[in-house]
């Protein structure tokens, strides 16, 4: 079956997302700079966190499947499974937010990315075995060092959170933040490597 229906889906699904996480956010108690400081100062930064990494999974599957000319039905399951572990965003990124990045839900919020990830690439590993020996999406990753390395910042994040002590410097839970930004700074820089697939395979076309 053709792609279209598939996109359709995830962009709604993806849209939704990123509604209910603003929805959650806290509204000011008093119409002051320091009352939106104090009240939604950190669930902003935690919600524009959780806004780019959905935008990278929105941007990439849209290039992704540039690429595929047709899904089947274990495409289909894939593709459900990612978005199943990025509708848990607005749930993860408001308890870590609510309570003030406490070492538990820093973990799971470390979870809830590495389990996106790794349903990324099963995805992408579905549609590439799809497409044989010659799959264009294949070739248009290479060596796929982003994807290689984005779990074992993950990994390094969790590991921090776990280690975290609770005293008020609580240097694991920022190092295990700083671990989850770095993913979203790398991802953020633009990949031309499926643009150009998408061109030469136009141009061979």
């Amino acid at each position: 079956m053709p792609t279209s229906r598939l996109e359709a889906f995830s962009d709604g699904v993806l849209a939704i997302i990123i509604t209910v996480m603003v929805l959650e956010l806290k509204v000011p108690d008093q119409p002051t700079l320091h009352s939106l400081i104090h009240t939604t100062g950190s669930g902003l930064l935690t919600y524009l966190l959780s806004f780019v990494y959905v935008g990278i999974y929105w941007n990439n599957h849209h290039h992704m499947f540039q690429l595929v000319r047709s899904v089947h039905g274990g495409v289909l399951w894939a593709n459900l499974a990612l978005l199943f572990c990025l509708s848990l965003f607005p749930f993860t990124t408001s308890w870590t937010d609510d309570t003030g990045y406490a070492r538990t839900p820093v973990v799971v919020y470390g979870v809830n990315l590495l389990l996106a990830a790794i349903a990324y690439y099963i995805l992408q590993s579905v549609i590439i075995r799809s497409q044989g020996s010659v799959s264009p999406l294949r070739n248009a990753l290479g060596r796929d060092f982003k994807g290689r390395i984005s779990p074992v910042f993950y990994c390094a994040g969790i590991l921090s959170a776990l280690l975290s002590g609770t005293g008020p410097a609580r240097a694991g839970i920022w190092a295990a933040i700083a671990c989850f930004v770095a993913v979203a700074v790398m991802w953020v820089i633009p990949d031309r490597r499926i643009d150009r697939a998408v061109r030469d395979r136009g141009e061979s076309d």
